[in-house]
C-alpha cells in the first residue's frame, strides 16, 4: 500500500528563496513530501481545495499579506498547519500570527531552515509515532 505524502505549500514572493527552500526540504524529506510553491497568497488560497497538511508562509508579499492569507487558510482548512517564515522580527506580528492560528513563527536568518526542518520533522513523524504506538510498536522516536 502506498504511503500518503505530506503536502506542503511554500508561499513567498522571493523566487530564489522559494526555489532553494523547496530543494532543501526535498533533499531532507525525499519522497515523503509533495511540495508546491506560490509567489503570493491569492494563488495559494486558490489551491486549498486539496488536502494540504502544511503551509510555510511569508508575511510581506504583494496583494494579501501573510497574516491575511493565514486567516483565510484557517477559515477554509482549519486543520492545515501554518508556519510563518518572515524577515519581520516584530514580536507583535508574531503574537498576532499565533492568535490567528500559526503553529510557529520563524524569523528568516542563519538558522531558520534548521528550525523549519525540526518543526516539519515533528509534524510529519508525530502521526506515525501515534499509529505505531497504538499498534503496540516501540515508544522510541
Amino acid at each position: 500500500m502506498p504511503v500518503e505524502k505530506t503536502n506542503i505549500f511554500i508561499v513567498d514572493d522571493n523566487y530564489l528563496m522559494v526555489t532553494a527552500l523547496k530543494q532543501y526540504l526535498q533533499n531532507k524529506f525525499g519522497e515523503s513530501v509533495e511540495i508546491t510553491t506560490f509567489n503570493d497568497g491569492e494563488n495559494c488560497l486558490k489551491m486549498l481545495h486539496k488536502e494540504i497538511h502544511i503551509v510555510i508562509l511569508d508575511y510581506l508579499m504583494a496583494g494579501k499579506n501573510g497574516l491575511e492569507t493565514l486567516k483565510s487558510i484557517k477559515i477554509t482548512n482549519p486543520k492545515t498547519t501554518v508556519i510563518m517564515l518572515s524577515g519581520n522580527e516584530d514580536i507583535a506580528l508574531a503574537i498576532e500570527s499565533f492568535r490567528a492560528g500559526a503553529k510557529d513563527y520563524v524569523v528568516k536568518g542563519v538558522d531558520s531552515w534548521k528550525k523549519l526542518t525540526s518543526l516539519l520533522t515533528d509534524i510529519i513523524k508525530k502521526p506515525l509515532h501515534f499509529i505505531v504506538k497504538g499498534f503496540g510498536g516501540s515508544n522510541k522516536n
